[in-house]
C-alpha cells in the first residue's frame, strides 16, 4: 500500500457552529490533519529547516495517569521495573563501566540505559524520589563520563569500531532528565558529544550491526539538540548518519529480519525526511510498515512473527515477538504520529499496547516473557526451536531473562502515558490516547490549564474531559476518532453538537474554555471481524479496539528461576531467586477450537456480556476482564500441540468438525497470556 502526500499536505474541515446558552461561540470542525504551518508558541518545535511537527510532547511529568494506565505503572515501579537494580549484575553498582569516568568497567552495554529510559520515566511520572534519585546516580555518572575529546560511557569496541549503539539509548535517558530537570548539562553533554562524532571518518562510523541498524536513534538525538542549539552542524551529523545507517528504503525487503531492529528502525527514513523533505523517504517508511506485515504480520494485535528472526514459510500466527519489539513498535507509532499526523501510528500503538504488550507480564509485573504469540497454548521452560527461531527456554515468564526485554520493558507504559495528550501547532491541545488521567499543560498566549480525563476506555465507550482553568482562554481541543468507531456522540458542557462517522480523523473544538467546561465523547463500539486470507483464511473478533481470544483456563507453576532462565541470564550475588518466581503456564481447559460462523449473518453467533469494572483496577487477566463475548464453537482434535510444543500450524478454512456445538468464553486478547486470537471457521 503506497502512501499518499496528499493525507499530510491537504486537510479538509467540516465544520458545525452553534452558540451555548450563555453566547460563548462554540465551533466543532471534524479535521484529516492538523496544519503544522503554524508553530505553537508554548513548546518546542523543529527548527527550519526541519518538517515541522504536527504533534508536540509534553514534558515527562505534565501527565498523570490514572485508572487501569496508572495502576500497571505503579505495579511496574513496585515490581521488575522498579525492583531490577536489585537483582541484575549489568545495574549493579561496582563492576558498570557506566560510572566510571574511563569507560572501563565488567558490564556496559545496553542494558543499564535500556532500563534506566523507561525506570527514570517512571520515577518522575509517578514522582517517586527514591527512583529519581537512584537514576541521579546513573545519570551522574554519564556525566562524569564524558571525556576530552567529547566522548562518554563505556568504551566498547565491536569490529574495531567505537560502539555507539548504547550511548543512543543513554542519549534518550539525557532528553528525559532535561525535560523533568532543564539541566543544561545535558545540552553541553550532548553537543560535545556530537562535535566528536563527526570527527570519526564514515570508514568507521555505526559498521557494527547494531549500531548500524539502528542509527536511527541516534538520527533523533541529533534533531532534539539542533532545536534547542540551532548548530547548522548537526544537520552535516545528520547527513551523516542517514549515509552510513542500514537502508530501511528497499522496495521489497529489509536489511535484516531480527524483530526489534524492524519494529525500532522502520521509522529511521521518516526520520531524515524531517531535514530531506523527500517524500521518497517518508514513504519508506510505510512501505517498510507494510512489507513485515504482509509477509509475516497476517495476525491481529499490531505485530508480526519474528521470533527472532523473521524466516521463509513460518507465518502462522504460533510464532513470536519479543517483548522489546512491541516496546521499541509503540515507541516507533509515538514518534510517527508527531512528524506525520497521521492517525494510523495512533492506531497500531493502540493495537499493540491494548492486544499484545500486556500479556507478555504476570498480572503483577514481577516477571515477564521474552516471546509472545497470538496464538499461544504453553508458556513454559521448554527448547521450542526450530519450531521458534530460539533455542531455550524463551516461553518462560521469568523475572532473570533474556537480558534484554528484562530491562527495555520498562519504558513501554510510561511512554503510552507521556503520549495520551499532545499539544498543537495551534497553541490547542490534542487527546491521542484515551486513559483516565490529569494534564497540566499551556495553551493559547502561554495560560496554564488542567485537563481530567475520566474513562475506562478502552473497555468503555464513555470519554470526558474536565477543564481547570483561572481564567477564560480561548484553545482548539482535539480529539482523534478511530476508524473502527460508529455513530460518535460530543457533548460540550451538556450540549450535543452532531458529528459524522470520522474514524481516522480528529474533532476539533474551539471555544472560549472556563473553569469547570466539560466535554463528553461516546466511541461507539461494536464488532467487527477480520479475515486473513494469507493465514488460511482465519479470522479475529474485534469489539472496539480490543482482539479478542478464546479463555482458556491457565494453570500457573511456579518453577526455579536460576534452572529455568535463558543461557546469558545473571543476576547479583544476593539476589534471591525464591523472591523472584518464575512460571510455567499450562492450558486446563480444551484450546482447540473453530468459530461457528453464521454467513448470513455472523453475528449472530457472538454476545457481548459486560461486567463490573475490576476492584483491582487492572483488566488484564483471565479473571478481571471487564468484558466478555460469548460464541459458537466446535472442538478441531486433529489440531493438536505439534512436535516442538507448540500450538499447532492452523488449518485451512472453513474447516468440518463432526463434534457437538459448544459455548465457548471469549475474552480480551490483551488479558489472555495463554490464547487462541486466530481462529479457524466452521460455518455449520
Amino acid at each position: 500500500m503506497k502512501f499518499s502526500m496528499s493525507l499530510f499536505i491537504v486537510g479538509f474541515s467540516i465544520f458545525f457552529y452553534r452558540c451555548s446558552p450563555a453566547s460563548n461561540q462554540t465551533t466543532v470542525a471534524m479535521v484529516k490533519s492538523l496544519d503544522n504551518s503554524l508553530s505553537n508558541i508554548n513548546y518546542l518545535n523543529n527548527k527550519a529547516p526541519l518538517q515541522p511537527l504536527y504533534f508536540y510532547k509534553l514534558p515527562v511529568g505534565t501527565i498523570k495517569p490514572a485508572s487501569w494506565l496508572g495502576k500497571l505503572i505503579e505495579l511496574q515501579s513496585e515490581g521488575l521495573a522498579g525492583r531490577l537494580a536489585e537483582i541484575s549484575v549489568w545495574l549493579g553498582k561496582d563492576s558498570s563501566a557506566w560510572l566510571r569516568k574511563d569507560g572501563i568497567g565488567k558490564y556496559g552495554w545496553e542494558e543499564l540505559p535500556y532500563w534506566l529510559k523507561g525506570y527514570a520515566n517512571i520515577g518522575y511520572v509517578l514522582g517517586k524520589k527514591k527512583m529519581i534519585d537512584e537514576s541521579k546516580i546513573w545519570l551522574e555518572g554519564a556525566f562524569k563520563s564524558q571525556r576530552p575529546n567529547g566522548d562518554f560511557g563505556p568504551i566498547v569496541y565491536r569490529q574495531g569500531n567505537r560502539d555507539l549503539w548504547a550511548n543512543m539509548l543513554m542519549l534518550f535517558c539525557m532528553q528525559s532528565y532535561f525535560e523533568y530537570s532543564n539541566d543544561k548539562r545535558v545540552i553541553n553533554l550532548m553537543t560535545n558529544y556530537f562535535k566528536w562524532q563527526q570527527t570519526i571518518p564514515d570508514s568507521l562510523f555505526l559498521k557494527d550491526y547494531w549500531e548500524n541498524s539502528r542509527g536511527g536513534d541516534n538520527l533523533y538525538s541529533v534533531y532534539w539538540l539542533y532545536n534547542h542549539t540551532g548548530d547548522q552542524s548537526l544537520l552535516s551529523l545528520a547527513d551523516k548518519i542517514h549515509r552510513n545507517t542500514a537502508n530501511w528504503k528497499q522496495d521489497s525487503t529489509l536489511p535484516n529480519w531480527h524483530n526489534v531492529n524492524v519494529a525500532q528502525c522502520f521509522r529511521e527514513p521518516a526520520t531524515y525526511y524531517l531535514q530531506s523533505h523527500n517524500p521518497v523517504d517518508l514513504t519508506a517508511t510505510y512501505t517498510d510498515f507494510e512489507l513485515i506485515r504482509t509477509k509475516y504480520g497476517q495476525v491481529p494485535g499490531g505485530m508480526f512473527g519474528s521470533d527472532e528472526n523473521a524466516r521463509e514459510g513460518y507465518t502462522d500466527p504460533r510464532q513470536c515477538v519479543e517483548t522489546c519489539g512491541m516496546v521499541e513498535q509503540m515507541a516507533s507509532d509515538e514518534m510517527l504520529l508527531r512528524f506525520t499526523g497521521d492517525s494510523k501510528w495512533a492506531e497500531n500503538c493502540e493495537d499493540v499496547a491494548f492486544n499484545t504488550f500486556p500479556a507478555s507480564f504476570m498480572p503483577d509485573q514481577k516477571s515477564l516473557r521474552y516471546l509472545t504469540a497470538p496464538n499461544m497454548v504453553v508458556s513454559d521452560s521448554k527448547d521450542h526451536s526450530p519450531g521458534i527461531d530460539n533455542s531455550g527456554p524463551f516461553l518462560m515468564m521469568n523475572p532473570f531473562s533474556s537480558r534484554c526485554c528484562q530491562h527495555n520493558h520498562t519504558s513501554g507504559w510510561v511512554y503510552y502515558a507521556e503520549h495520551l495528550n499532545m499539544a498543537t501547532p495551534d497553541n490547542g491541545v490534542a487527546a491521542i490516547f484515551y486513559s483516565s488521567s490529569e494534564t497540566t499543560l499551556k495553551v493559547g498566549n502561554g495560560e496554564s490549564i488542567t485537563l481530567k480525563e475520566t474513562t475506562n476506555y478502552p473497555f468503555e465507550e464513555d470519554i470526558t474531559f474536565t477543564v481547570s482553568a483561572t481564567k477564560e482562554v480561548s484553545f482548539p481541543f482535539y480529539l482523534r476518532i478511530p476508524s473502527w468507531s460508529g455513530a460518535i456522540t460530543l457533548l460540550v458542557n451538556g450540549e450535543n453538537y452532531p458529528v459524522a462517522e470520522a474514524g481516522g480523523k480528529y474533532i476539533k473544538v474551539t471555544r472560549q474554555w472556563k473553569e469547570g467546561d466539560s466535554i463528553k465523547l461516546k466511541l461507539p463500539m461494536n464488532l467487527t471481524m477480520r479475515t486473513w486470507g494469507l493465514n488460511k483464511n482465519s479470522v479475529s473478533l474485534n469489539y472496539g479496539p480490543l482482539t479478542y481470544s478464546l479463555k482458556i483456563k491457565e494453570e500457573y507453576r511456579q518453577v526455579n528461576s536460576t534452572k529455568t532462565a535463558q543461557w546469558d541470564a545473571k543476576w547479583q550475588e544476593h539476589a534471591n531467586p525464591a523472591e523472584w518466581p518464575s512460571f510455567e503456564i499450562h492450558p486446563a481447559s480444551s484450546w482447540n477450537y473453530a468459530l461457528l460462523i453464521n454467513n448470513k449473518n455472523w453475528m449472530d453467533n457472538f454476545d457481548v456480556k459486560k461486567k463490573p469494572w475490576p476492584s483491582v483496577n487492572n483488566p488484564f487477566t483471565n479473571e478481571t476482564v471487564p468484558i466478555e463475548i460469548l460464541a459458537k464453537g466446535r472442538k478441531l482434535p486433529t489440531w493438536t500441540i505439534d512436535q516442538y510444543g507448540l500450538c499447532g500450524v492452523l488449518p485451512q478454512s472453513p474447516v468440518i468438525s463432526n463434534e457437538p456445538i459448544e459455548q465457548i468464553t471469549l475474552i480480551p486478547m490483551g488479558a489472555a497470556r495463554l490464547r487462541i486470537a486466530s481462529f479457524p471457521v466452521i460455518t455449520k
